[in-house]
């Protein structure tokens, strides 16, 4: 059963407040940009033309926001049937270990999502082909534009830093794509923190949900009272 958790540091509360404030962002903008295309089409014959990349792209934010919100607050499905047949000690002991390979694999997928956006970003990706090593140069990539979503004017100020003064008709893709490294980095900040509260005792599961079990309870609650 997914709960709320309570942030206890000032750096766990920052997260959560970005995390948080983020994901209704993101809801509410593709509410907006959906509702805005849907009347002029049906209502004006016209049309946002960058309206779906918009959504494609603020869908795909929430996505990975989504990521490390559920892993926060333990909504993530999982299947404990064998695992609750052992003891609490040997329990604890396989929550670490589970705990020790989702935070190896976000800190690979981590380093892949930062290879991939940093030629975008006019940076360096890493060396190493499963940790990072240092840094090897890169083919700058920074003036990729991405299809249809126009150039913010009040952007103008990054032109002379990341495109060498040259003009940007469209919105750099270095900026939709910025939430691969940043996304990934928060699910394996959320992962060292559930580590973290099975190592303290604090929590005996890392990620899982009863969700179907939940369902089936209330499908049962309500035929009861029929």
């Amino acid at each position: 059963m997914a709960h709320a958790y309570q942030a206890k540091t000032a750096l766990g509360r920052i997260v959560n407040e970005i995390e948080e404030t983020a994901i209704a962002l993101l809801l509410g903008l593709m509410t907006f940009l959906t509702f805005v295309n849907v009347v002029l089409r049906y209502g004006f014959n016209t049309g946002l033309i960058w309206g779906l990349e918009a959504v494609t792209y603020l869908f795909a934010w929430l996505v990975l926001f989504g990521v490390s919100y559920t892993v926060k607050v333990t909504a993530q499905l999982g299947v404990d049937a064998v695992i609750n047949l052992f003891s609490p000690p040997v329990r604890r002991i396989l929550a670490l270990v589970a705990g020790a390979v989702c935070i190896l694999y976000a800190t690979f997928v981590m380093k892949g999502a930062w290879d991939y956006w940093a030629p975008f970003a006019g940076l360096d990706a890493t060396s190493g082909r499963w940790f990072p090593t240092g840094f090897a140069e890169t083919r700058d990539q920074a003036w990729y534009e991405v299809v249809d979503m126009p150039f913010p004017e009040w952007l103008r100020w990054i032109e002379p830093i990341m495109n060498e003064g040259e003009t940007y008709r469209k919105l750099p893709r270095f900026i939709p794509y910025a939430i691969l490294p940043f996304g990934m980095a928060l699910l394996l900040f959320r992962f060292v923190q559930a580590f973290v509260r099975v190592w303290t005792g604090e929590a005996t599961s890392l990620i899982v949900s009863h969700e179907a079990e939940d369902d089936i309870k209330d499908v049962q609650h309500l035929n009861a009272e029929k």
